[in-house]
């Protein structure tokens, strides 16, 4: 080895040695735990909630920082006793320069797998809020007046956070959950910690229209505008799971924007049912229910796997679901799943089966008969589903059904609740393929169907609810017969009408 590179070697080596050392002297030297209850009576004066902190501990590397063990804040006044956030460890970057003159000047924060609870009581105040009074004074301790304050952090870092909002009943306990995120990772910059914590009323901006950007009439829902209150910190989001009480997504992405009691998730990118998701997202915590607006576009949805999320609905429908959707509304605790949403949009499904209306079923006994209509296949399955829809009051319409089926076309419109056993209330047009003979004209005029372009086109009802919908042909009266009737030699025509009307009728279960 050269003269000059065991120069640079010894070089490399004492300053690694001397780095060691001030690694582990300085800890020894400055014992910043000594201000551990100063810290945490200061904290309680900025953020009105009881500070609880296990340990302090100086760190050099990466950069010198405090590193807070156990550390937590409680619920404020007249919320039940736990905590607002709980973190088993957090690192404080400090100004090593203010350290030397007993200042603690924060320039970032992070937290380690923290739990944050997001509590609204029944008046609409979050647990987040009860900033401290303006003269709340530096808290005096035996080792002097600590000068320590909560004010504009340059970073702020999450790792695998979770976060859970609810609110309270009207005996004071936590109520069930209405949103959650878990594996969070959050990153804000410019992070104004006092202004997170104001009791200041949001107002939204106005719209250049000169109306609020807040829920408007149906079929023009308005992604929020940025509110006029100032940013108070920005950034980025990833998460493992978000949930909205029984639906959920995953591998979320987005930007963040927070204001005073308002949240904007931008851009967002996500997996919804082994589909994707994106859109937009903001929160609106300044009334007496978290409120909410999105624009999402969906591609790829399984809905078999969605509709497993509603009881009710869980196993009427199979397929691949795209769509768009603007929706608002307030999250509240309601066995409905259409409770304070209103929004509309346009989705479709394709390549799907509808187990319960098995609409071709008894269309292959005319297609023997009269060579009407598919001779096989699936009575269940359809090619592909559209619809436009508009949710409002717990009824979700759609004013243009269309259906492409197994030989069967259906256009129709109605409005479907799905409270308790749900509602179905739809009218519409089934439509298989005909050839032009006496049969055909038969059917047609004992039935009320039409005939044109090679098509038989019957008017029906569908009414019921999720477990027994009910179909029924407009132009003859409900029976039970259903179409075997109409292979029976010597049928007189009320009969035939009769079993016309069996060729919606639900599928038997064994």
């Amino acid at each position: 080895m050269s003269r000059g590179k065991k120069v640079v070697l010894g070089v490399v080596v004492t300053l690694a040695l001397v780095v060691v050392g001030l690694a582990i002297v300085i800890p020894l030297v400055l014992d910043v735990d000594r201000y551990r209850p100063e810290v945490a009576a200061r904290l309680q004066q900025e953020t009105g909630k009881p500070a609880r902190i296990g340990h302090l501990a100086l760190t050099v590397f990466p950069q010198i920082s405090i590193r807070v063990d156990d550390f937590s804040l409680g619920n404020p006044r007249g919320f039940p006793s736990g905590n607002f956030v709980k973190a088993k460890r957090l690192y404080a970057a400090a100004d090593p320069f203010a350290l030397l003159h007993r200042r603690i000047e924060i320039s970032s924060i992070e937290l380690d797998d923290p739990d944050i609870h997001l509590l609204s009581d029944t008046h609409g105040k979050w647990n987040f809020e009860n900033p401290p009074s303006k003269d709340a004074a530096p808290a005096e301790t035996p080792h002097g007046t600590a000068s320590f304050a909560l004010g504009v952090i340059s970073k702020v870092t999450v790792k695998r956070g979770q976060v859970v909002v609810a609110d309270l009943t009207a005996s004071g306990t936590p109520g069930p959950s209405l949103m959650e995120v878990h594996g969070a990772s959050i990153e804000l910059r410019q992070v104004d910690l006092n202004a997170l914590m104001t009791t200041a009323a949001l107002r939204p901006a106005a719209s250049p229209a000169g109306g609020a950007q807040w829920p408007g009439l149906l079929g023009s829902v308005a992604y929020a505008a940025a509110p006029e209150a100032p940013i108070v910190a920005q950034g980025t989001l990833q998460a493992d799971t978000l949930q909205f009480g029984t639906f959920s997504v995953t591998k979320l992405k987005s930007k963040l924007r927070l204001y005073p009691k308002q949240v904007f998730v931008d851009d967002l990118d996500l997996k919804c049912y082994s589909g994707d998701g994106t859109g937009n997202l903001s929160l609106d915590f300044s009334g007496a229910n978290l409120r909410y607006t999105a624009d999402a576009k969906l591609k790829g949805v399984n809905v078999a796997q969605f509709l497993n999320s509603l009881p009710e609905a869980r196993g009427k429908m199979t397929g691949t679901l795209d769509g768009t959707a603007k929706l608002n509304g307030e999250l509240v605790h309601s066995p409905d799943p259409l409770a304070g949403i209103r929004g509309s949009g346009q989705v479709s499904v394709r390549n799907g089966e509808l187990p319960s209306l098995q609409l071709n079923r008894n269309l292959r006994m005319l297609a023997r008969l009269a060579n009407l209509g598919p001779a096989n296949g699936d009575p269940s399955s359809f090619s592909s589903i559209s619809t436009d829809f508009n949710i409002a009051d717990g009824k979700l319409a759609s004013h243009q059904i269309a259906l492409a089926g197994n030989g069967v076309d259906v256009d129709g419109s109605g409005v479907m609740s799905m409270a308790g056993e749900g509602s179905l209330d739809y009218q519409g047009t089934a439509k298989i393929a005909a050839g032009s003979n006496p049969l055909t004209n038969v059917l047609a005029g004992l039935s009320g169907a039409t005939y044109a372009d090679g098509k038989l086109a019957f008017p029906f009802t569908l009414g019921g609810d999720f477990a027994n919908p009910k179909f029924a042909l407009k132009g003859g009266a409900t029976g039970q017969t259903g179409a075997a009737g109409l292979l029976k030699s010597g049928q007189k025509p009320a009969d035939v009408v009769r079993g016309l009307t069996g060729l919606f009728k639900k599928k038997n279960t064994q």
